[in-house]
């Protein structure tokens, strides 16, 4: 039964970050939250392995403290959960490391900036080959849920009025030439206006709310000073609309996406064995399950590189490569042929790797016979069954291709 030495919380319903931390109050996992109170709560109900996997069930009985920072919206919440992913890669935040369709804001190095999404990836490669098509003022991100930030910039759009990459068509520049955005337009105070409102935009996104307020009250009494009242009218509007941020499209979605560990998530299992005949032939084994159910087509082979009676080498060899190919989904559970050592030496590499995945590991009796399970009895018990069938899958699969190849060498 999951139990957790956490003292009763007395979180605020409200929206916010939240950290679970170690003994060492190093963060072990970062999430956001509409409601900090109910989200942090969830953590600790009954059914947690079901509704966010093994992983997260792993991070919970091994945290010692959770602590929190209460945001405005749930619009800040989503950026300062990636500010402070991006600076301390918490080793349970796997999801936020693998997705490959993450996006970057980037805010453009020109006369008349714009503000864009770029595909965190694309502009990686870009930036390290040196083709990016534009040169950068800021970047921010990468935001791993991509509709989420949309939604995001939306909102932040109507606050703060930018131009977008659609601005290099001349169809769209009738409208910036409007609002006063336009690189056409002469007028310099018009684009000392604009750069203005980027550099509001950038303290948003920096998470410096109380400096952006000091600065438009700054400005909002300058204005009435000099009796423009219809500037410091817009500026009140401004900080009006920064305390009351509309964003139930935000939280709408966050919710809608909120299970994204949960039972609709595919759940999935590897299992890796090693097979040789005195260390010759030497091969690794992967087999996967995708909720309970065997996916062959997902199998891998690995020929081991060095021939040796070691299962160990063999095994850390073989997650070594396995974690080399990052477009190959992250199971939830890995499991393994053997005892604690064995699972030690897995949890190393995958700690190497900076990737949070439980391990378990099966011992053998012998009559070669699954008799204990190695690992966190609260991962171990729900899919004890299942663990025991793909282990013994994993078994078959290595003996298999290991026949095949030393049938091969003796025929040549």
């Amino acid at each position: 039964m999951l139990s957790t030495k956490l003292p009763k919380l007395n979180m605020p319903d409200e929206p916010g970050v939240y950290t679970f931390r170690d003994a060492k109050k190093r963060p072990m996992y970062i999430g956001r939250a509409t409601s900090l109170k109910d989200r942090v709560r969830s953590y600790f109900a009954a059914d947690l392995i079901a509704t966010r996997g093994p992983r997260i069930v792993d991070m919970v009985t091994k945290a010692h403290t959770v602590t929190w920072e209460p945001t405005g919206s749930v619009l800040e919440a989503i950026l300062l959960e990636t500010e402070l992913i991006k600076r301390y890669q918490p080793f349970y935040n796997v999801d936020e490391r693998d997705d490959k369709s993450a996006q970057y804001v980037v805010i453009t190095a020109e006369p008349w900036p714009r503000v864009f999404l770029a595909r965190a990836r694309d502009l990686d490669q870009a930036l390290k080959e040196g083709t990016a098509p534009y040169k950068i003022k800021r970047r921010f991100g990468p935001y791993h849920e991509s509709g989420l930030i949309k939604v995001a910039l939306k909102i932040l759009r109507r606050l703060f009025p930018f131009r977008d990459k659609k601005s290099l068509d001349e169809r769209h520049d009738a409208f910036y030439r409007a609002i006063g955005h336009s690189p056409h337009d002469t007028d310099e105070d018009a684009r000392k206006r604009y750069l203005r409102t980027i550099n509001y935009l950038i303290l948003f996104f920096e998470g410096k709310k109380k400096i952006l307020r000091r600065r438009l009250e700054k400005q909002m009494n300058a204005a009435a000073k000099e009796l423009q009242f219809e500037e410091a009218g817009q500026i009140r509007y401004l900080l009006h609309a920064l305390d009351h941020i509309n964003d139930m499209a935000l939280i709408k979605r966050d919710i809608s996406q909120s299970g994204k560990f949960g039972a609709s998530r595919a759940f999935r299992m590897e299992a890796y064995d090693i097979a040789h005949l005195s260390g010759m032939e030497t091969v690794g084994a992967m087999v996967v399950s995708t909720n309970g159910q065997l996916a062959p087509a997902e199998y891998r082979k690995f020929k081991i590189s060095r021939n040796a009676n070691n299962d160990i080498a063999g095994l850390t060899e073989t997650l070594f490569r396995r974690l080399n190919h990052p477009e190959w989904p992250y199971p939830d559970l890995i499991i393994v042929d053997g005892n604690e050592t064995q699972a030690k030496h897995a949890e190393n590499v995958l700690k190497a790797r900076r990737i949070a995945i439980p391990v378990v590991g099966v011992t053998k009796n012998e009559r070669h016979v699954a008799d204990r399970l190695v690992g966190n009895p609260d991962l171990t018990e729900p899919y004890k069954a299942e663990i025991i069938a793909l282990n013994a899958e994993a078994h078959r699969f290595a003996i298999a291709y290991h026949r095949q190849r030393r049938n091969k060498r003796l025929l040549s």
